[in-house]
Parts: structure tokens; C-alpha cells; sequence
């Protein structure tokens, strides 16, 4: 089976720097596994990494399509599917559980056309209110609940009795994959998310968001969601700064839970001296396994 390695981990975990030092150490490249990555100008909210900082490794499925464009979990396993065959050593790295295991495993998915008649009775439902009433109807369900199309489309589905989580899934991965996740502890989390979200404002996030809103555009994800509602009047502004640190420590806990039960990580301390020397030896005692 063909090789895959993966490093995942929470927000502020220190990925994309262990993941260019591993790429540059085993002479590969990486492919982005951040479903809000992928999205043109998304750079701050996103924390998308900057060209500057790739330190000429090369990143695929970065800024590949634009706002309000389609690209789903089907898109990015067909598309890292095809990098996985032509990169000798596959290097992905993210946070978005379902659409790494999407592609790594035999889930089977097919283009669908959009409900807006469906989709405009719940224009004004958070995602996690979506989350809420699915697991209602489908409690078993595995759903990216960032991805704001799925989750309409798997309650369309539940609503009309038919129960996404009872098809028959095949976890069987198609590849042979190492995965590390860098453990945070959730105090330590809280600190560089205050940090981050300070030094991202600062950059200009709140003029990113506004560019999209000048634009009719508004990004469903933690960040853009919650200062589009400070512009909207609806937050003062430590007030939204609140409510994106409690989302993406939501998040974050939800990621380690799926990931630990999902995937089965090899669980590294993301603040260790040797974290660098201790993934790098965990890969090439996996390279050198079969």
C-alpha cells in the first residue's frame, strides 16, 4: 500500500512548522487538509499560511477556488487522491477530520445539486443549531459540522427518513497512513487562541471580513461568522473576540475526540524540544515497516 503521512492537531499546535521541517527532511511536498484553506482570500481568518513562510516546499490545494464557489468533501478526495498517486511521499496536513479521512478511506461520494428552496427554510440556524436538530433525527451520524452544505444536505436527508449514518461505510483505508497528532493542553490552547485572534485583528481580519461582506459574500466559519455579526451590530467587538475563542476551543475539543476515535493517531506533545526529532523518528521507523 502506498504511504500517506498526516499531521493533525488543534489550531496554534505548531503544524505547518513541524510539517515544513519534515518536508524539507524527507524531500516532500505537503497537501493542505483545512476545508477553509482551499478558499481564495481566506488568508487571516484562516490563519492560511504565507508564501514566505513555505520556505520553497511546494503546497497543494491552497487558494484553489473562490468564495461561494462548490467544493466538497467529494472535491478534495478526488483531488488529494490524485496528488497521493503522484507524489512519491504524500505529506498531508490540517484539521478537517472527515475530509482526511475521506480521502484516505473507502468513502464513496457523488456530486449532488444544491436545495435552495431547502437551504433558504434555514438560512438563519448557526451550524451548530443544524448539528443540534441532525443528531436529533440521526444520532449515529459523522459529519464535519463546519461544512454548512453537508449538514443541510445529511438533515434534508434525515428529515425524509433517510439516515446518512446507516449507510454501510467503508473504513477501509486505500493507503498505508501514519498519523500524528499534536496534543495541546487546553490552558496552554486558550493562550495562543487569545494571541492569535489579537494578532490576526490586528493584521486587518476584521477589514477581510468587511472586503467579503462589500462583496455579498459571508463565510460560514469560526472567525468570519462572528465578526460579520459584530459589523452586523449584533456583537461589540470583545464580545464576537468571546465567542470565536469559545468555538474554536469547541472545535478543538470535538477535532481531538473525532480524531482519537477515527483515526488513531500516535498522540505527540506539541510544546516538547523534541517534538521535531521525535515525529521525524516515528516516520522513518514507519517508511522503513513493511
Amino acid at each position: 500500500m502506498k504511504k500517506v503521512l498526516v499531521i493533525v492537531g488543534p489550531t496554534g499546535s505548531g503544524k505547518t512548522e513541524l510539517s515544513i521541517r519534515l518536508a524539507q527532511a524527507l524531500d516532500t511536498q505537503i497537501i493542505n487538509g483545512d476545508s477553509v484553506q482551499v478558499y481564495k482570500g481566506l488568508d487571516i481568518g484562516s490563519a492560511k499560511i504565507k508564501p514566505q513562510e513555505k520556505q520553497n516546499i511546494i503546497h497543494h490545494l491552497i487558494d484553489i477556488v473562490s468564495p461561494g464557489e462548490d467544493y466538497s468533501v467529494y472535491h478534495f478526495q478526488r483531488d488529494v487522491r490524485a496528488l497521493i498517486l503522484k507524489l512519491d511521499l504524500p505529506l498531508i496536513v490540517g484539521g478537517t477530520g472527515l475530509y482526511i479521512k475521506a480521502a484516505l478511506a473507502q468513502y464513496e461520494f457523488v456530486e449532488s445539486s444544491r436545495n435552495q428552496d431547502f437551504e433558504s427554510l434555514y438560512q438563519n440556524e448557526s451550524n451548530e443549531s443544524l448539528y443540534q436538530m441532525l443528531i436529533f433525527r440521526d444520532p449515529d451520524i459523522k459529519i464535519d459540522i463546519q461544512n454548512r452544505r453537508r449538514l443541510l444536505r445529511a438533515l434534508e436527508q434525515a428529515l425524509s427518513g433517510e439516515l446518512r449514518s446507516k449507510k454501510t461505510e467503508k473504513d477501509i483505508l486505500l493507503y498505508d497512513a501514519l498519523v500524528l497528532y499534536l496534543d495541546l493542553d487546553k490552558t496552554i490552547l486558550e493562550q495562543r487562541l487569545k494571541s492569535r485572534l489579537d494578532l490576526q485583528i490586528e493584521q486587518g481580519f476584521i477589514e477581510e471580513v468587511r472586503g467579503f461582506r462589500e462583496k455579498k459574500i459571508y463565510v460560514n466559519a469560526i472567525g468570519y461568522r462572528e465578526l460579520n455579526r459584530y459589523l452586523d451590530g449584533t456583537y461589540g467587538l470583545d464580545e464576537a473576540k468571546d465567542e470565536i475563542i469559545m468555538a474554536s476551543k469547541r472545535l478543538a475539543k470535538r477535532q481531538k475526540t473525532w480524531f482519537k476515535n477515527q483515526m488513531h493517531p500516535i498522540m505527540l506533545d506539541a510544546l516538547s524540544d523534541t517534538l521535531f526529532e521525535d515525529a521525524l523518528k516515528i516516520i522513518q521507523t514507519f517508511l522503513k515497516e513493511g
